[in-house]
């Protein structure tokens, strides 16, 4: 066999789900990437069984592998190695992969941050999950108009800040000590949670704190309309590229 057939079968493989084999192999590393991230919960639980943790560890090896050998061939299969490398999912697979071999034979005590890393993972689902494709494609689409809203939304927050700070200080001296202090309350109110642990006491706070409040409400509605409608379009995108797909 050529290697130029064996990167064509290679990449049919780990590239795409249109052959049986392709189908087979991204359903494996789906599991594989549930199962891990479940594996790493049960890892944090207290008192658990010497053998269990042994079994875990054990488990997370084979994942280890499993990944490490479809990075390689996804770097073998590359047209690109180097634009593939620095790609987001080619650094995604990195950091999957990597911690675990800086981890061997080092004291694991003080590297424990690489655990982190292990929540990469979900990330790497996201190109085997159709849906989180489109997710993906619709934030792609909006990035600009959530730039400009994300802008906005600190500039409200720090004048809700300000204004209850305003209203609030006297009343409140050590509550509402400056305006950094009142970020907290400003924070909490905008999202229209509202722990109840800070709150206005004053008229006029509280006054304040009810358009604080309608405001937070338009504050998550537009950027939640954005996405949706970003969600609505590439979904008709997909339906019509499989219409056009069975066409003859």
């Amino acid at each position: 066999m050529s290697e130029t057939t064996l990167k064509h079968r290679l990449r049919s493989i780990v590239e795409t789900n249109k052959t049986r084999q392709g189908a087979v192999f991204q359903a494996l590393i789906q599991v594989l990437i549930v199962l891990s991230i479940i594996a790493f919960t049960i890892e944090t639980l207290p008192g658990l069984d010497e053998e269990v943790r042994l079994a875990l560890r054990y488990f997370e090896i084979v994942v280890i592998l499993v990944f490490t050998l479809e990075y390689l061939s996804r770097l073998y299969v590359a047209q690109n190695r180097l634009a593939f490398v620095f790609s987001f999912y080619g650094i995604i697979d990195l950091l999957v992969i990597l911690p675990f071999y800086l981890q061997l034979g080092l004291d694991l005590r003080s590297l424990r941050v690489f655990w982190f890393f292990r929540l990469f993972r979900l990330f790497k689902l996201v190109r085997y999950v159709d849906a989180a494709k489109r997710m993906a494609r619709a934030f792609q689409m909006v990035r600009v108009d959530l730039a400009v809203f994300g802008m906005g939304a600190v500039l409200v927050l720090y004048l809700a800040s300000v204004g209850i700070y305003f209203f609030e200080h006297e009343a409140q001296p050590e509550v509402f000590a400056s305006v950094i202090h009142s970020f907290w309350w400003a924070l909490a109110t905008l999202t229209t949670v509202g722990y109840g642990d800070v709150y206005p006491v004053t008229m006029g706070g509280k006054i304040f704190t009810f358009f604080t409040l309608m405001i937070g409400l338009g504050v998550f509605a537009v950027p939640t309309g954005l996405i949706t409608m970003a969600l609505v379009n590439t979904r008709k995108a997909d339906l019509g590229e499989s219409e056009s797909d069975k066409l003859p």
